[in-house]
């Protein structure tokens, strides 16, 4: 005997819906990774802050060495007026023949002389009258003894009419040596600077991002004239440095 059992309707369509549930699930396995979850299950990872620029300090430091003056530009000439051109560059170069004499007398080295100017031109009355011709030549003399600067300028003054004294100048011979004093002192000083910044704002000091250099590096160029001596007076190798720091 075949024995039949009833399903009531509402619970078959139980079993069909679970069923049908159990087929989907199973159909979403079977295809992989290549199935997305739905966008309202996932969440974007937060966003990394991005990494602070270092913070940086810029200072400016400056340093100065001062020092007298150890040598003497002199700058000279010789001037001739002649109704002929030929006339007058033989009168300014035996004139500049006899400044050099001078100049070595007095203890100049040849060594020390340059021909700074060489000219030649025309006068004239009025234009197209030539009334003359005037050649110049100048000359730069070193004096590396100021003890000598007073006589060398008395000994060339005698030479004669023909003479211009065109001005003198002092330098520092050994000006590099003065110049890196200054970048050191200029450098310890900027460093000192950021220090103190970098304290009072509470960070660390890092590494120097950028240097530069501005400023004169030339010791200062002068002189002064005290009754019948010549002074050199005092002169000043100044540098001043830029630096940008890393603030850590």
């Amino acid at each position: 005997m075949i024995k039949l059992s009833v399903v009531p309707a509402a619970t078959a369509i139980a079993i069909a819906i679970v069923l049908v549930g159990a087929q989907a699930g199973a159909a979403l396995a079977d295809s992989g990774p290549s199935v997305t979850a739905p966008a309202s299950l996932t969440r974007a990872p937060a966003p990394r802050a991005a990494a602070a620029d270092p913070a940086e300090l810029t200072v400016v430091g400056r340093g100065s060495i001062q020092t007298i003056p150890d040598v003497m530009h002199l700058n000279v000439g010789v001037e001739a007026r002649r109704a002929k051109a030929g006339e007058a560059f033989a009168a300014v170069k035996d004139g500049a023949a006899k400044l050099a004499e001078v100049l070595l007398a007095a203890g100049v080295a040849k060594s020390d002389m340059r021909t700074n100017d060489l000219s030649l031109g025309t006068e004239y009355e009025k234009y197209p009258k030539v009334v003359g011709y005037r050649a110049s030549q100048g000359v730069e003399a070193l004096v590396r003894d100021l003890s000598k600067a007073d006589a060398v300028v008395d000994a060339v003054a005698a030479v004669g009419e023909e003479v211009r004294l065109n001005g003198i100048s002092f330098e520092v011979s050994k000006g590099a040596k003065l110049v890196r004093a200054a970048r050191a002192k200029a450098y310890k000083d900027a460093l000192a600077k950021a220090q103190q910044y970098a304290t009072l704002t509470g960070r660390g000091l890092g590494r120097v991002v950028k240097l530069e250099e501005e400023g004169d590096t030339s010791p200062s160029r002068f002189a002064l004239a005290e009754k019948a001596s010549i002074n050199p007076g005092h002169g000043s190798v100044t540098i001043g440095v830029r630096v940008v720091y890393e603030l850590t």
